[in-house]
């Protein structure tokens, strides 16, 4: 069996055990160190594509929320428009009582007669604004509702108005100029 270069040099006398030990002890380390470069290479390789992939992941969440705050600034709009396009002139001298249901308060809107009793019978409706409400023509609010269900305030449904059957006060009906 032939024997290592260390060995013939050895037995040559050409070097002595000291530096044939040191030698191989050098070899291990560079050997070492190569195994580890390659490996801090390869760790290096892998976080920087990890943060390019977190980094895409965050910018397109960013795009995707940005893309829905501008699809309801539109929405929002395009609500403002149709609402202040089809609103009706209410000045009057009759209080009209509804709940803004958003808020959960009663608010009122001064309006006229015929206004109030179509409003009360489910042809009228009335719609938030920005700076206040609007009384809109019921195939408006349906327009309204489609696209934001909370900007319709208040639409009376005509099928309330209609006394139930086990009413044991049915018969007494609420006079029309009682007013409150």
């Amino acid at each position: 069996m032939a024997k290592s270069l260390a060995d013939q040099l050895l037995n040559a006398g050409l070097v002595d055990k000291k530096k044939v030990k040191q030698a191989q002890h050098e070899k291990k380390k560079q050997a070492k160190q190569a195994q580890k470069g390659q490996a801090q290479q390869e760790d290096t390789q892998a976080r920087l594509q990890r943060e390019r992939e977190e980094k895409a992941e965050r910018d397109r969440q960013l795009n995707k929320e940005r893309q829905e705050a501008e699809a309801a600034k539109a929405n929002q709009a395009q609500l403002e428009q149709i609402i202040s396009q089809g609103q009706l002139t209410v000045k009057g001298e009759v209080r009209f009582n509804f709940t803004d249901h958003r808020i959960k308060k009663i608010k009122h809107l001064y309006v006229k007669d015929s206004i109030q009793q179509q409003l009360a019978s489910g042809k009228l409706a009335i719609c938030a604004l920005k700076d206040g409400y609007a009384v809109v023509p019921k195939d408006i609010a349906a327009k309204v509702a489609e696209r934001d269900e909370a900007a319709v305030v208040f639409q009376a449904d005509p099928q309330d108005n209609q006394p139930d059957e086990d009413d044991p006060y049915k018969d007494f009906q609420i006079p029309d100029d009682l007013m409150w």
